[in-house]
């Protein structure tokens, strides 16, 4: 699971700062505004990728999925945008545990059949 959905939050880390750059051109709010929502954002993203198999990781993803959606308020075009990651993220993880439950399925067979696990043949 880890590895879909730290690739969906890097996609989300361009994503937002090229949304920042929109909103400069966009809007009326100040650079400091835009940049320090902006940069916020990123780096939780960031900083998301190595909390994903900690305990709440996986709901602050959540979290940063209705923030890049609540986003469209400001560039229109994030609504759209936000609501793709939002499905990404949640492929992500669905599909990423079921990855997770067949290798330790896997591993568990191996173990069974005499096998070292995760040793190459």
């Amino acid at each position: 699971m880890r590895t879909l959905c730290a690739s969906t939050l890097i996609g989300e880390f361009f994503v937002i700062g090229f949304a920042g750059l929109v909103a400069m051109q966009m809007t009326g709010l100040s650079e400091v505004a835009i940049w320090t929502v902006s940069g916020i954002a990123m780096l939780l993203s960031l900083l998301l990728c190595g909390m994903l198999t900690r305990p709440g990781g996986v709901q602050l993803g959540w979290a940063l999925q209705a923030a890049l959606i609540a986003s469209g308020f400001v560039v229109p075009t994030m609504f759209f945008l936000g609501a793709v990651f939002a499905a990404l993220w949640w492929a992500s993880v669905h599909y990423g545990r079921k990855i997770d439950e067949a290798k330790a399925r896997w591993a568990a067979q191996s173990e069974d059949a005499g096998e070292p696990a995760g040793e190459p043949a």
